[in-house]
């Protein structure tokens, strides 16, 4: 999980500079210890919303990611990128001490690994990394109906997460984002090509469901607050949605019939293993869709709501994929 502490002058963190003369790990230290905002997953949907609110807002912001590669556009965006490991915790510590407000995002682990055993690990890496880090203030991303228990996807690791930041004493604000719209963009091709929408919900079960631009704007708000002003917050879309109401955006922008075909809930877990995903995985992911369908969980009765509709995300989306 961690490695042997040493100096922060000689920890392997990678910062980029430029493809002429990149820039020296101190030099890149010092010029990190800059920034008032560190973003933890910020080449993902959510996590790249946040970093470019903070940045359209004129803020200071560090983005961390595993892959360099990725941090090239958030460089030409003004940012500084870090390039680190979650699993190596003094490389995250030693990021982490650059800045003052820390927006978390647990990584999501590869589908063919035992994502709750990875989702954990990388937890627990953070956790650790935020001990003598310095961060004054955190957001950290978490999800409707999380709660204890075992082999529950992110419904268990991001109630982990946020019992584990509540441990900390650094001032924690807690963001519950609804089921993501981006979810459906591997619906795309389906769409299009088939007329189908394959769903694991009935297709007229409305569950609450979010752009990840919102969460973004909402998370980047959070973090722009006092340090003491902390809480729980849920972010939901204008409306609640159904599969059926997504196969009808699709249909509206690709201007043919589109239908959302359930998948029965006793085949969930082989149906996941044939599209790639571990045991371990396929049997977290039909767990928790299946708690998310009871709705064995309290839904929130006054939530922060986005201004993105389906239809616009769909529309953006089938536009994008042109």
């Amino acid at each position: 999980m961690s490695t042997p502490d040493i100096p922060l002058s000689q920890r392997h963190v990678s910062f980029v500079g430029t493809a002429l003369e990149p820039l020296s790990v101190i030099t890149q230290l010092a010029k990190h210890q800059n920034a008032m905002y560190i973003i933890l997953g910020a080449t993902g949907h959510v996590g790249s919303a946040v970093a470019q609110s903070l940045l359209d807002q004129g803020e200071s912001i560090t983005v961390l990611t595993h892959d360099a590669q990725k941090g090239q556009m958030w460089q030409q965006k003004g940012a500084t990128v870090a390039v680190a490991d979650v699993h190596d915790t003094n490389q995250l510590r030693a990021v982490f001490q650059g800045g003052k407000r820390l927006f978390v995002l647990n990584p999501p682990a590869p589908i063919t690994t035992n994502t709750v055993q990875e989702e954990r690990n990388s937890v627990r890496s953070i956790l650790a990394a935020l001990i003598d880090s310095g961060i004054e203030k955190i957001v950290a991303q978490s999800t409707y109906g999380a709660q204890p228990g075992e082999r529950i996807g992110d419904l268990g690791v991001l109630y982990e997460l946020e019992q584990g930041l509540g441990k900390t004493g650094i001032p924690t604000s807690i963001l519950r984002a609804a089921y993501y719209m981006s979810n459906w963009d591997i619906a795309l091709a389906t769409a299009r090509q088939a007329g189908r929408v394959p769903t694991l919900f009935p297709p007229a079960f409305k569950l609450p469901m979010v752009a990840p631009r919102d969460v973004g704007t909402v998370g980047a708000a959070l973090l722009r607050e006092p340090v003491q002003q902390t809480g729980l917050h849920y972010v939901e879309g204008p409306q609640r949605y159904s599969s059926a109401d997504v196969a009808a955006a699709f249909a509206d922008v690709l201007g043919k019939d589109v239908e959302a075909v359930e998948t029965p809930r006793d085949v969930w877990a082989t149906t996941l293993q044939q599209l790639g995903f571990s045991e371990q995985a396929a049997e977290s992911m039909a767990t928790m869709t299946g708690i998310t369908l009871d709705q064995t969980y309290e839904l929130p009765e006054a939530p922060i709501r986005g201004t993105i509709t389906l239809q616009a995300y769909i529309t953006a989306l089938v536009k994008s994929g042109q």
